[in-house]
């Protein structure tokens, strides 16, 4: 835990006590404050209330009491409307920060030198900081991992100038953290997502923006067009910045290139130095970093773990090592030459894209709960598509995209148990040369058939292991 001492002696609001709440709750208690907390939900606040909390009504509250209010990231800021609990705050003047911010005031007061990594994006930004904390780990570093992954910021260990901590960063987050000034701030890459929080995509954009300008270092994708014109920006301002592709050789930062060995393509991470290009990694055979997308991610890591001090040695030999994340391209197992991949996390189709871009073979099993768009986005990718297999509620809408586009074979399976097994029969039989991949990528949220990606993604895993000839990575 970071005990948030900066803030002895104060009254606090806080609203929202799920992990991330009871998480800031416990780190205000633990440095001093007064915290007098609130959920809409009846568990949540008897939850927290048997540990100790005072929970009280804020709609009754006497707001003028309350130095600071702490917002729960996923309750409403600003879009589609405003909280009750923030026109409250705002009527009496109260700052309205999160918990991200509550860290960074600490750093501030405490270890104002210590290291902090932050990652965000619309896509990656999860595989990434895994990626960064992995390769710093390797490395011998002490790292502390969390936010909007995993552990909620403030149940971490605090800063300390022989710890880095790496931090992701959703939108939510950064929106209620005018403070976050990291050491090093990375920008992913920006498409369309969470507009019903944010209202445009100009005022997404400037939200992750602000994560990188307040950087020391800002580590930027330059793959699309937003975040090229924030690397433009950064690199305007005067300070420092590291560009970053996954398809595109630069002048000047970290790349993936594509280079012939021996009748293979081998993705290679290339570091740009005062003009003189150099291979500081090698790609080829690391299954958790297959596609551009992951390339993209190995060259933030790369610069993000440079700019910290490590070697490209050691930074090679991390990513050498890198396990993957569960559901993101997670390789989970093989029959022969036939390859499962669990790629649950992929919710859009934006996602989606990067999956179809990694193999030429695909068995893809998709469907759920559709996102605006559905799957049109992706039809350049359908020649990879040796047969789809429609799960869930968009099954009507992914038919009608296959069948004006006449190019994917499908068939309606329903439910995940028959959509893999119908097509590890297919793709068992297949003819094709070199891997052929079952694809889970839904291209859609779970929420019709299962509470969660997590929950689709373990139900994926688990039916893979209790097929005949399965063999787990490295076994075969």
């Amino acid at each position: 835990m970071t005990p948030v001492t900066c803030f002895a002696g104060r009254r606090v609001a806080l609203f929202g006590l799920g992990g991330s709440g009871l998480a800031t709750a416990r780190a205000l208690i633990a440095g001093g404050a007064q915290v007098e907390a609130f959920d809409d939900n009846p568990a949540s606040r008897d939850r927290a209330a048997g540990e100790g909390i005072a929970v009280v009504d804020l709609a009754t509250a006497d707001w003028s009491a309350f130095d600071s209010f702490i917002l729960a990231p996923g309750v409403p800021l600003t879009h589609p409307v405003p909280h009750w609990t923030v026109a409250k705050a705002k009527a009496a003047g109260v700052e309205i920060i999160g918990d991200v911010e509550l860290f960074f005031r600490q750093r501030m007061a405490t270890e104002p030198a210590a290291p902090v990594v932050c990652i965000t994006g619309t896509n990656g930004k999860s595989t990434t900081t895994a990626l960064v904390a992995h390769v710093l780990r390797q490395a011998g570093r002490d790292v502390q991992m969390g936010g909007n992954i995993g552990t909620a910021v403030l149940a971490l260990e605090p800063p300390s100038a022989s710890r880095v901590h790496v931090i992701e960063c959703s939108s939510y987050q950064i929106d209620l953290a005018p403070s976050l000034a990291p050491s090093v701030g990375i920008q992913m890459n920006l498409t369309p997502d969470h507009l019903d929080r944010h209202g445009t995509f100009e005022a997404y954009g400037a939200i992750k923006e602000r994560l990188v300008s307040a950087a020391d270092v800002a580590v930027i994708g330059v793959d699309d067009e937003p975040s090229k014109q924030m690397a433009r920006r950064r690199a305007a301002s005067g300070r420092k910045l590291v560009k970053i592709s996954g398809e595109q050789p630069l002048d000047d930062g970290v790349f993936a290139g594509v280079t012939a060995n021996a009748g293979t393509l081998e993705t290679r991470i290339v570091q740009v130095l005062d003009g003189k290009p150099r291979i500081v990694a090698n790609l080829a055979g690391i299954g958790s970093l297959r596609g551009s997308h992951n390339a993209q991610n190995a060259a933030a890591a790369f610069a993000a773990c440079f700019a910290l001090g490590l070697t490209a040695e050691q930074i090679a030999a991390g990513l050498a090592s890198y396990p993957g994340l569960a559901h993101r391209m997670e390789e989970i197992g093989r029959i022969g030459r036939v390859v499962f991949i669990n790629d649950s996390k992929a919710t859009n189709a934006d996602s989606t894209e990067k999956a179809l871009t990694s193999f030429r073979d695909i068995f893809w099993i998709l469907g759920g709960k559709a996102k605006e768009g559905g799957i049109e986005s992706l039809r350049r990718y359908f020649p990879n598509i040796a047969r789809a297999y429609l799960i869930g509620a968009a099954s009507d809408l992914f038919a009608a995209t296959f069948d004006d586009d006449r190019r994917v074979a499908y068939e309606r399976s329903g439910t995940l148990d028959v959509a893999l097994a119908n097509a590890a029969r297919d793709a068992l039989a297949h003819p094709g040369r070199g891997d052929i991949a079952v694809l889970l990528s839904p291209a859609c949220a779970s929420f019709d058939q299962f509470p969660n990606f997590e929950v689709r993604g373990d139900a994926f895993r688990a039916l893979v292991k209790a097929l005949p000839g399965f063999q787990p990575p490295g076994n075969v």
